[in-house]
């Protein structure tokens, strides 16, 4: 999605964004053809990793990375490319290099500071994410850009900004946003929905459940919404998130880039952690009052009937929601669109 915003933002520059993704379960190749981008297909995982690898999640990649990097190769046939934008875990400096010969320069979208990377311009737009975290991992002549004042956020987010913390200013505790991102293997929406049957709730309290169109346990959600105590909804596939998130008291969310969407409108949000890789940031986030975290679903049941049966509930939401719009800024897309596009010698 990340990379679905960096390439809007160039093609308004007039650019020409082609993708390249492997066709695994719950792919978004039909959401990239939406949004007017070419994109390649490489064929589905042909081999299953189960050995330990390097890196930590090699097995992401369902296959070696000399074959993805060869696939990867042909799918670009005898072009060169001004840009290769590389946003993997799976993948670092033995597949970039390899990928030099198609490419003039490499940027590499990274959040982990976990491998090393041949790459030219280097983004991790994490809260205290440090520079010198890469040291080792990348070249002296590599420019980074570090910290949420590089967030890759589409435009819409920057324009519901005002409305959102506006409506903060007089918070009521009615509209609660679910959103545990568009995939969600591990099903977490049905586990936050379950905890939150057995919390302590208004009655009056509304629930949107958001979740991606490719879902896996979209069924089993929409079953387990329609027998909830409260009025929920499950929307699909929304285009208006900016929004949703504007005209919400609460959230629920995974950890991740779309952490920085809830700063930007001043969202108050229990964090809860699905993956190690997690932690660090979510971390982050609540060391600065920007997030409460849960590490399950059972935590985050205690945590959210706590801060019901708070009477000062108004003032601990607006402190977030001040906290957190500090955070991040509106503009990293533009920054980064404007280091990509300058002429190069």
């Amino acid at each position: 999605m990340r990379c679905l915003t960096l390439a809007d933002a160039l093609r308004e520059c007039g650019a020409q964004c082609t993708f390249i993704c492997r066709s695994h379960a719950g792919h978004l190749l039909d959401l990239i053809h939406q949004r007017g981008h070419s994109v390649i297909a490489l064929p589905p995982a042909d081999v299953l990793l189960t050995a330990p690898a390097y890196p930590t999640h090699a097995k992401w990649l369902g296959t070696d990375w000399a074959t993805d990097a060869l696939q990867t190769q042909q799918a670009l046939d005898d072009q060169v490319v001004d840009w290769l934008v590389v946003d993997h875990y799976a993948l670092d400096r033995h597949w970039e290099q390899a990928l030099r010969p198609k490419t003039r320069r490499i940027m590499v979208i990274d959040d982990l500071a976990d491998r090393p990377h041949d790459c030219d311009l280097l983004l991790d737009q994490n809260l205290g994410r440090q520079a010198q975290d890469y040291l080792g991992m990348i070249s002296c002549h590599t420019q980074t850009l570090i910290g949420p004042a590089y967030a890759l956020l589409r435009a819409e987010f920057a324009q519901w900004r005002e409305h959102s913390l506006k409506r903060r200013e007089s918070l009521q505790l009615k509209n609660l946003l679910i959103t545990m991102g568009g995939v969600d293997q591990t099903n977490a929406t049905s586990q936050v929905l379950d905890a939150l049957t057995r919390s302590k709730l208004p009655n009056d309290l509304r629930i949107t459940v958001v979740m991606g169109p490719n879902a896996p346990w979209m069924a089993q959600v929409q079953a387990r919404a329609a027998a909830m105590p409260r009025s929920t909804q499950v929307l699909v596939g929304v285009s208006n998130m900016a929004q949703l998130m504007a005209e919400s008291d609460l959230c629920i969310g995974a950890a991740g880039g779309s952490a920085w969407e809830r700063c930007v409108v001043g969202l108050p949000t229990f964090v809860l952690i699905l993956a190690a890789n997690q932690h660090s940031g979510a971390m982050a986030l609540q060391s600065h009052d920007a997030a409460w975290v849960a590490a399950d679903a059972e935590q985050l049941r205690t945590q959210i009937s706590a801060l019901f049966d708070k009477t000062t509930q108004t003032a601990a939401l607006q402190k977030m929601s001040q906290a957190s719009a500090k955070l991040a800024a509106c503009n990293g897309v533009s920054q980064v669109v404007e280091l990509l596009l300058e002429p190069h010698v």
